[in-house]
């Protein structure tokens, strides 16, 4: 991708109607990275976290998408460094438990540490992936 154009506001949104920038999306992905490692350290500290997030809820993820973005704001592209050491700080914890841990018991209502861990990390991932191969194609990069 042209460094150039990592902060150009040019795909869509994670709030209906908003823009964001491809360096926005990785920021994204870097706060979910952090929030779900929060969620675990708290746990470990024998705290309930609030999830997602306090003051955020569920049905509304376009509120921290917005703040995930104005805290990567000023951080240099590429913003990779930081994706890095925030999935690093997922997977580490993650090959210490064993699938009863992971998927044995519900951890947040329904949902196993597993699930709750692949939706929030995992399936953005994905979802990043489409989105900025589709913004490439469109520009013919």
């Amino acid at each position: 991708m042209p460094v150039e154009r990592a902060r150009e506001a040019s795909l869509p949104g994670h709030r209906t109607g908003t823009r964001m920038s491809p360096a926005d999306l990785v920021a994204y992905l870097i706060g979910w990275n952090e929030l779900v490692v929060s969620w675990h350290d708290d746990r470990a500290r024998g705290i309930e976290p609030q999830l997602p997030a306090p003051g955020f809820t569920w049905n509304q993820l376009g509120s921290p998408a917005q703040k995930f973005y104005r805290d990567h704001a000023d951080v240099p592209w590429p913003l990779l460094q930081r994706l890095d050491a925030a999935h690093g700080r997922i997977v580490a914890p993650v090959r210490g438990l064993d699938n009863g841990e992971l998927y044995g018991a519900p951890w947040y209502r329904a949902y196993t540490a597993g699930r709750m861990i692949q939706l929030n990390t995992s399936s953005p991932y994905t979802n990043a992936r489409r989105r900025l191969r589709t913004w490439l194609r469109a520009d013919g990069l």
